[in-house]
């Protein structure tokens, strides 16, 4: 009965190769270390964090931290940003009436810090720090990176669109050439 044993533990180890074949994932002419250049966790691929304010130097403080956290847990930043000021015009009126008791003009800035690849265990704790650390009156907004985010970030410009507008009315772009 030895013998047979023997026989059994003399059979060759199968390789990670030909396990990855046979279970279809890979292929045999992929080398094994594609595999350890794969990231350990999953990823979000590109994160947009907003923050908006009304105090400029409070806003332009806390940028600077998050960029700095967001460089302490070695998380990619690929951008930041500043959007042009909105402007806001606020009337309080008087009582059980029409009659305008002040007005004020406020103006709300808004800065933005664009992440890439970053790995999910790490955006939790880089979501607390910069909850805990968020100054009053600054609001916090973190969602994925889309198209929409980078379209807001350029200003129109508006000598543009008045052409565009002229030549639409005056019946659009030929189509044809002329020879």
């Amino acid at each position: 009965m030895l013998p047979s044993v023997r026989l059994v533990l003399q059979v060759p180890k199968v390789t990670a190769t030909a396990a990855r074949t046979t279970s279809g994932v890979g292929s045999v002419y992929e080398p094994d270390y594609l595999e350890s250049l794969k990231p350990k966790y999953p990823q979000y691929e590109s994160l947009n964090v907003q923050i908006k304010g009304y105090d400029y130097p409070q806003l332009e403080n806390y940028q600077r931290f998050l960029h700095g956290l967001a460089e302490y847990l070695e998380l990619d930043v690929s951008d930041c940003y500043a959007l042009p000021p909105q402007q806001t015009q606020v009337q309080r009126l008087r009582p059980n009436s029409t009659v305008i008791e002040s007005e004020y003009k406020l103006t709300t800035y808004e800065r933005n810090l664009q992440l890439n690849n970053v790995d999910a265990p790490v955006y939790p704790q880089f979501l607390r720090l910069a909850q805990s650390a968020l100054p009053e009156g600054v609001s916090l907004l973190v969602q994925e990176h889309t198209d929409d985010c980078e379209e807001r970030r350029y200003v129109p410009d508006k000598e543009l669109l008045d052409l565009k507008s002229e030549l639409d009315r005056m019946g659009g772009p030929t189509t044809t050439k002329k020879k």
